[in-house]
């Protein structure tokens, strides 16, 4: 009997030592011995980014999928968003070009490798993982080996698992809206009925959160909207814009009794047309404004001749230490004081919308026709119609310190509820401003 038990135990621990050399997950693990299940089809072409190399995105992620993916260095992430914890099932509706092609697929800290020899597309389980709690999480996807230029062509990434049995958030429609990321807003609630000249604010934007594709946008209003923006590694700007009151996204359709009409630039800036989202008059100044620096912002708006409005805009840069004109802009079939007071913060650049970014905007003021300052202590967070049909929940905005922020793109997991109300303290200081010199 001795003799057969020590001859089981020998079997036993040559099938163990096998099972670890090939790397292998001990039979018995559930997670191995059960097939992942999928409901879920997750498309890349609104969803997936080559984060290690943003500029590769427009060559590789495709409205169809992953195609022409030729670098195994290139690392590329899928995200998504579970309402609660539990098991996640993966896999790749995918193939390889031609021979087999090796992958890498990383889900939390475990990395597991498929190998893909279907030239046709077909569904390929990776495996069966697990999250503690809701929010968002990514597949990644590296090349480790392959027998062509190519490594695969990946045309979804599949889900399953107890996770995924309620809502799970990801763009599904619409992959240029979605791959921008959600637009936010802050709606400030003006405590007077006169008639508003003036509109002051100021920004910060924290250290790291200066993302290439940024719009942080100060000073919006019925008509145009005014803030600093990330363009390149090499060039930031002013903006000032102005739409014509004729609809329309191309400006050479514009009549000439509709257009916008420059009045007055300050030194350096470009003035010209803007179309794509609406048309009208766009001023800039190329500024390398800083992270961590306090910009101020200052706009007037008035009713002019012929039934048409001035809108002017003012820029003050700690560095320069003097407001500066950007640029005066007359608007047509238009009479009109400032309405509508907003900011906001948007993403314009697709292949940088799996990066957060942030603004602080401080120190809101209003000046009526009387002379009167009113601050501007409470808005209506809003935000665009990617966030608010869901495909996009990395959003955030609200008070912070003795101001308020906003916050998008990221895929960061907690967000704040779209048209709620937040209150800043007040200041009760107005803005210095010496308005005589300006005007």
């Amino acid at each position: 009997m001795a003799y057969f038990i020590k001859q089981f135990f020998a079997v036993l621990a040559t099938v163990l030592l096998v099972s670890c050399v090939n790397g292998n997950i001990i039979p018995g693990d559930p997670d191995q011995d059960r097939e992942p299940e999928f409901s879920i089809r997750v498309p890349p072409g609104g969803n997936s980014w080559v984060v290690n190399n943003p500029e590769a995105n427009g060559d590789i992620i495709f409205d169809s999928g992953i195609h022409n993916w030729t670098d195994t260095d290139h690392i590329i992430r899928t995200w998504f968003k579970v309402s609660r914890a539990g098991e996640v099932h993966v896999g790749l509706n995918a193939k390889a070009p031609t021979g087999a092609s090796v992958l890498k697929v990383t889900f939390g800290e475990e990395t597991r490798e498929i190998t893909l020899e279907n030239t046709d597309y077909e569904d390929v389980p990776v495996g069966i993982f697990e999250v503690e709690a809701p929010g968002y999480y990514y597949v990644e996807l590296q090349g480790k080996e392959k027998s062509s230029a190519y490594i695969a062509d990946v045309n979804e990434i599949l889900l399953g698992g107890s996770a995924t049995t309620e809502k799970v958030y990801y763009v599904k429609d619409d992959f240029y809206w979605g791959r921008r990321g959600p637009s936010v807003h802050l709606n400030y609630e003006v405590p007077t009925t006169e008639d508003i000249l003036w509109f002051y604010n100021e920004i910060t934007v924290p250290e790291g959160e200066d993302v290439l594709g940024s719009y942080f946008m100060a000073n919006g209003f019925g008509q145009g909207y005014f803030g600093i923006q990330v363009n390149s590694e090499a060039e930031r700007r002013v903006l000032f814009s102005v739409w014509s009151p004729y609809e329309t996204d191309d400006p050479s359709s514009i009549p000439d009794d509709y257009k916008i009409i420059l009045l007055d630039k300050g030194e350096g800036v470009h003035a010209g047309e803007f179309g794509n989202e609406g048309s009208g008059g766009q001023s800039y100044k190329k500024f390398m404004w800083k992270a961590g620096a306090t910009y101020k912002f200052l706009l007037k708006g008035q009713p002019s001749e012929n039934n048409s409005t001035d809108f002017t805009a003012w820029f003050y840069a700690p560095e320069i230490g003097e407001w500066q004109l950007i640029a005066s802009f007359r608007r047509p079939h238009t009479s009109t004081y400032l309405t509508r007071p907003h900011s906001f913060l948007e993403n314009f650049r697709t292949e940088t919308g799996f990066k957060s970014r942030k603004g602080l905007y401080t120190n809101q003021w209003v000046r009526d026709t009387s002379g009167e300052w009113h601050e501007l202590t409470k808005v209506k967070f809003t935000a665009d119609a990617t966030a608010r049909k869901e495909a996009r929940m990395d959003y955030a905005g609200g008070v912070e310190g003795t101001g308020f922020f906003m916050k998008n793109c990221g895929f960061f997991s907690e967000n704040t509820e779209v048209d709620s109300y937040h209150t800043r303290e007040a200041t009760g200081v107005p803005p210095s401003v010496d308005l005589s010199v300006l005007e």
